[in-house]
């Protein structure tokens, strides 16, 4: 396999994993949350925290490496106004997963704390917080793909 088709291979698949198991572990929070009950709460956060250490990062750090190498071997200049927006919108994501992590840890850990029963109230209040904090870096992954796929030349 050529340095080529093997950057693009790892970074479609680097990229498929890094959005699956974002919306994946989204759905999965928002669907325990919807159930009200701290015990399954705490439960589907320690596989959502679990997911985001065994997939997410992972897939997070290969996703801008590739794309450096495939730019790199393409002979894209790094400073592409259409990159220049990726790496931006792939900042937004970073900023809004990092505290989303952290959200996630506290959830659960409120919810393991918890009798069972509903969701503590703190819990509730952090999950706004995580909802919010989803949507800029769910929209900033969805605008990374179309720049991926499109490369854009005349954008600016």
């Amino acid at each position: 396999m050529d340095a080529y088709l093997l950057a693009k291979t790892l970074h479609i698949l680097s990229a498929t994993v890094l959005f699956g198991t974002g919306i994946g572990t989204a759905f999965q929070m928002v669907w325990a949350m919807r159930g009200n009950r701290a015990e399954v709460v705490a439960g589907v956060g320690s596989g959502v925290v679990a997911a985001d250490w065994l997939f997410t990062l992972p897939a997070g750090l290969v996703q801008p490496l590739t794309g450096l190498w495939l730019a790199h071997l393409s002979g894209w200049s790094l400073t592409e106004p259409w990159l220049l927006l990726t790496y931006a919108l792939y900042l937004i994501a970073l900023a809004a997963w990092l505290p989303v992590v952290a959200l996630q840890y506290r959830i659960r850990d409120l919810c393991r704390a918890a009798p069972p029963g509903p969701v503590p109230e703190e819990a509730r209040r952090l999950y706004h917080f995580w909802f919010l904090l989803g949507w800029p870096g769910f929209g900033a992954l969805v605008a990374v793909f179309w720049l991926m796929v499109s490369k854009p030349v005349a954008f600016f």
